[in-house]
């Protein structure tokens, strides 16, 4: 995957009904281990250009009872991942080779602060910031951008829009990229 290039489409009202779906299997399935399920990404802001990939995170008050569970996520399609995330469980669901759906499961305690959901809050209500984004993603995938560098080419635009919105929320910075030193994509 990482020597593939990036598409960027035009937001697609499609995507919410999508993320909507994969929540109310994913609740049926695990209602003891999932406490909370949100669409996040670039999906689920309104308007936004993005990847055709249905972002979702669902916190857990421990990552452990959903590891154990694994089996009925991947009766689900969605199937481990490790990419160098900390703090988290990773899964994605694809069809064929290409992926889907994308799950981060993290820990309850750390659901109100997540970067992600912040980023995402965030964006939906500063309609100019969203557009600065969706242009440097089209930019970025434009320019041949390997799926392996994507994410590391748009870390500083991420950054600076959630430190703004950290701030906002009275909530101190926080780096954005997680992936510990050793992997690189």
């Amino acid at each position: 995957m990482a020597g593939t290039s990036i598409q960027i489409l035009d937001h697609d009202p499609a995507w919410p009904t999508l993320a909507g779906d994969a929540i109310a299997e994913l609740r049926a399935t695990l209602p003891q281990e999932i406490v909370e399920i949100e669409h996040i990404g670039s999906t689920a802001v309104p308007g936004l250009a993005a990847k055709p990939v249905i972002d979702l995170m669902a916190a857990t008050p421990d990552l452990e009872t959903v590891s154990r569970r694994e089996d009925a996520l991947q009766d689900l399609g969605y199937r481990p991942h490790t990419n160098g995330m900390v703090d988290r469980l990773l899964y994605f669901r694809a069809v064929g080779e290409v992926r889907t759906h994308i799950l981060h499961v993290v820990t309850l305690a750390t659901w109100p602060t997540r970067n992600q959901r912040i980023f995402r809050d965030y964006l939906r209500n500063h309609p100019l910031d969203a557009e600065r984004y969706g242009q440097l993603k089209r930019a970025i995938a434009a320019a041949g951008t390997s799926a392996g560098d994507y994410t590391k080419a748009k870390t500083a635009l991420i950054q600076e829009i959630v430190d703004r919105a950290r701030k906002e929320l009275g909530l101190p910075p926080e780096p954005v990229w997680e992936k510990t030193a050793s992997t690189g994509s």
